[in-house]
C-alpha cells in the first residue's frame, strides 16, 4: 500500500479539526524537540496513547 503525503496546509487542518492525530517518527527526543510541530505527539508520547486511540483514527506521521 502506497503512502499517501498530504501538504502541510491540509496536515494542519486534520489536526486542528481534531480528525488526525500527528506523530513525529523520530524516536531520539532530542530530534524530535528539534523538528517539534505544533501538536505534534514523540514517538514515545504516541506508543504511550497508542492503546487508548480508537483503530479509525488517522495517523500523521513526519520526519523533517
Amino acid at each position: 500500500m502506497p503512502v499517501e503525503r498530504i501538504p502541510p496546509e491540509e496536515t494542519r487542518r486534520r489536526v486542528q479539526a481534531d480528525d488526525a492525530t500527528l506523530v513525529c517518527a523520530y524516536d531520539s527526543d532530542e530530534k524530535f524537540q528539534k523538528n517539534r510541530l505544533e501538536g505534534g505527539l514523540s514517538l514515545a508520547e504516541f506508543k504511550e496513547r497508542l492503546p487508548n486511540l480508537p483503530k479509525t483514527r488517522e495517523l500523521i506521521f513526519y520526519c523533517a
